[in-house]
C-alpha cells in the first residue's frame, strides 16, 4: 500500500521546509524593516511567494515518495497563490495610491481617460 519514506527524501524536504521558513522570516524582517507601504509590498511577497514554493516542492515529494507514485495535488496551493496573489497586491496598491490622493499627499495625479 505505501512504501516507507528513504532517508534523502525526508532530509530533503526538510531542508525545503527551513528555507521556506527562512524565508518568512526574512520577509518578516523587509516588513518591519522598511518604512513605506509601497516599499513594503514588493519585498515580502516575493520572499512569501518563494516560501510557498518550497514548502509546495517538499509535500510534492514526500507524499509521492509516500504514496511510491507522483502526487500533485500540492500543486493546488502554488497555482491558487500565482492567480490570488498579483491581484491582491494591485488590489491594495491601488487602495493605498487612492488613500494617499484623498489624504493630500504630493503623489502623481491619476491617468487621463481615453476621452479626455
Amino acid at each position: 500500500m505505501s512504501a516507507a519514506v528513504p532517508f534523502w527524501v525526508e532530509v530533503v524536504a526538510a531542508a525545503l521546509l527551513v528555507a521556506s521558513g527562512l524565508f518568512v522570516v526574512i520577509g518578516a524582517w523587509g516588513f518591519v524593516r522598511l518604512p513605506d507601504f509601497f516599499l513594503r509590498m514588493h519585498p515580502p511577497a516575493l520572499t512569501y511567494t518563494f516560501a510557498s514554493w518550497c514548502v509546495t516542492l517538499a509535500g510534492i515529494l514526500y507524499f509521492s515518495m509516500l504514496a511510491s507514485e507522483p502526487r500533485l495535488h500540492p500543486w493546488l496551493v502554488i497555482i491558487l497563490l500565482s492567480i490570488t496573489v498579483p491581484v491582491t497586491t494591485l488590489l491594495l496598491a491601488r487602495v493605498a495610491l487612492f488613500r494617499m490622493r484623498v489624504g493630500g499627499a504630493d503623489v502623481p495625479p491619476p491617468l487621463a481617460s481615453p476621452r479626455d
